[in-house]
C-alpha cells in the first residue's frame, strides 16, 4: 500500500510542476511584451522547469534508494531473528 501512495505523491508532484510551467507560459503569452521578449522568457522558464524536474527526479531516486535500503535491512533482521528463534526452539 505504501508503494501506491508514493507513486501517487510522485504523480501529483509532477503534475504540479507541469501545471506551474504551463501557467507561467500562459501568463507570459498574455502579458504585453514584444515577441522576442516573450520567447526569451518562455525559453528561460522552460529551462527552469527542466532543472526543477531533474532535481525532483534525483530526489525521487534518492528516496527510493533509501527506502530500498531500509526494506533490505528489515528483511535481513527478520531472517536473523527467525534463525535465532529456530535455534532456541530446537535446543
Amino acid at each position: 500500500m505504501a508503494r501506491e501512495t508514493g507513486g501517487s505523491a510522485g504523480a501529483v508532484f509532477v503534475a504540479f510542476i507541469l501545471g506551474a510551467v504551463a501557467g507561467a507560459a500562459v501568463a507570459l503569452l498574455a502579458a504585453p511584451a514584444s515577441g522576442e521578449e516573450t520567447r526569451r522568457r518562455l525559453s528561460e522558464k522552460a529551462r527552469e522547469g527542466r532543472a526543477r524536474a531533474a532535481e525532483a527526479a534525483r530526489e525521487g531516486r534518492e528516496f527510493v534508494g533509501q527506502q530500498r535500503e531500509t526494506i533490505t535491512t528489515a528483511i535481513e533482521r527478520g531472517r536473523e531473528a527467525y534463525k535465532q528463534a529456530s535455534r532456541k526452539e530446537k535446543a
